[in-house]
């Protein structure tokens, strides 16, 4: 049964020093997810390119008030997942619980997308998802922990978004891998697909696309982070304790076949 903390969060006995680490946790769905994982009772450890935004981060889930701690990593950089676990090794000396979360985007159509637009986008979202779960199955694999790996209903082909849809389609082959060769150690990878959600990262996209997204949506809005951050924390928890190798779709029943 769950508890909770004399400041309200949520807590149960499995969330006990357990340790969390959340890429892209500056801000959008890293950011909700660490907010959720907080308050769940859980370490988090708010990792991003952007140390600053994750100090920020930090301190706006509450972090600065646990262990949790903010953390610089380029995930497309193999040195710095190097140094990441080395750090998490020494200090923490458990991860229950990756999340590779960061991202990026650069949309152009397939013609006239550049090698650098290409590359930008494979190398962070799976190069870095690649990289962090190879580097952390070690720790994993002693705490018999979990991985969830942000894919996107864009990997079934999203227009203007060819890198992008190529890179989550990828995320979801390596997730189901990982499921595979990992199960006989007890860790446990999972994906989760949302469709469009309401982030920074929207920003930038036309109202007319957005208002075209909404259309295929049976629930006709956006999902809100904290939406996507509660099936990542569902995924983390022993709750999810048969769950492996899936992809769950946060998409409003906007789902493909």
């Amino acid at each position: 049964m769950n508890g909770s903390t004399a400041g309200g969060a949520r807590t149960t006995p499995e969330a006990t020093a357990r340790v969390a680490l959340v890429t892209g946790a500056g801000s959008g769905i890293g950011l909700a997810v660490a907010r959720r994982l907080v308050s769940d009772g859980w370490t988090v450890l708010l990792a991003d390119r952007d140390v600053a935004a994750a100090e920020a981060a930090n301190a706006a889930v509450g972090g600065a008030a646990t262990a949790s701690r903010a953390v610089a990593l380029d995930v497309s950089r193999r040195p710095d997942w190097a140094r990441v676990v080395q750090d998490v090794g020494d200090r923490e000396d458990r991860l229950d619980l990756l999340v590779n979360n960061a991202g990026i985007t650069r949309d152009r159509t397939v013609e006239k997308l550049t090698d650098a637009d290409w590359q930008q986008v494979i190398d962070v979202h799976l190069t870095g998802t690649w990289l962090g779960c190879q580097a952390f199955l070690p720790l994993l694999r002693a705490s018999r922990g979990a991985i969830v790996n942000l894919s996107s209903e864009g990997r079934h082909g999203s227009f203007g978004q060819a890198n992008y849809s190529a890179a989550k389609a990828g995320v979801v082959g390596l997730t189901r891998t990982i499921a595979l060769e990992q199960a006989r150690h007890g860790v446990r990878a999972n994906a989760v697909a949302p469709g469009p959600v309401d982030t920074p990262m929207l920003a930038a996209v036309p109202d007319e696309v957005v208002n075209g997204w909404l259309e295929q949506i049976p629930l006709r809005r956006l999902a809100r982070p904290a939406e996507v951050a509660a099936v990542v924390a569902f995924l983390g928890s022993g709750e999810s304790s048969y769950l492996t190798g899936q992809v769950i779709a946060v998409d409003g029943g906007s789902s493909h076949p």
